[in-house]
């Protein structure tokens, strides 16, 4: 009923794990390491606080795209739930909470990314569960966004305005995949 959500910020530290539970479903873990930076008055400079790790599980197609997307060092941002169980080990009883992601992304204050859009049944590698129906289906929708939208087709390097352009070199080329 009452559930804890939160957003990190912070780097993956392990690397991401990816198995299957026997039903098929796809689940990842990994995990977060957030350090907290304080501005010190006396020294003025900027001094590393302590570290919150956290253990991030992510389910299904969001589990897909994350282990085929991020590595170990990559800064990223996870939006989710806390969530805490306990188990026996060794007639002991054990206690750990959790973070259930709903969300994981690069955080681009500190990298860059290139998007890339799944279609409904794809996964990042070749997708066993895709049927010839949903790409049926997928085709006249994919189709009338490929027409409407200038920035639903792949992007060229050469499309892409580097550092040294300035803001009016950005919306020609804009404007010249619009009209295209």
């Amino acid at each position: 009923m009452y559930e804890t959500h939160l957003t990190i910020v912070g780097t993956l530290i392990t690397v991401v794990g990816k198995r299957r539970l026997p039903d098929g479903t796809t689940v990842v873990s990994f995990r977060v390491a957030s350090n907290e930076r304080r501005y010190d008055q006396a020294t003025e400079t900027w001094t590393d606080g302590d570290t919150l790790y956290v253990t991030v599980t992510c389910w299904r197609k969001l589990a897909e795209n994350v282990h085929a997307s991020l590595v170990v060092g990559d800064p990223i941002i996870v939006r989710g739930r806390l969530v805490s169980r306990s188990y026996d080990k060794d007639g002991r009883r054990h206690m750990v909470t959790e973070m259930q992601a709903s969300a994981v992304g690069p955080d681009l204050a500190r990298s860059t990314a290139v998007v890339s859009r799944t279609k409904r049944g794809d996964t990042p590698a070749a997708s066993p569960s895709a049927t010839d129906s949903d790409a049926a289906l997928d085709a006249p929708v994919a189709a009338e966004f490929e027409r409407d939208d200038p920035w639903g087709s792949e992007s060229r390097e050469s499309d892409r305005p580097s550092d040294g352009r300035d803001v009016e070199d950005r919306d020609a080329v804009v404007e010249a995949r619009v009209a295209v």
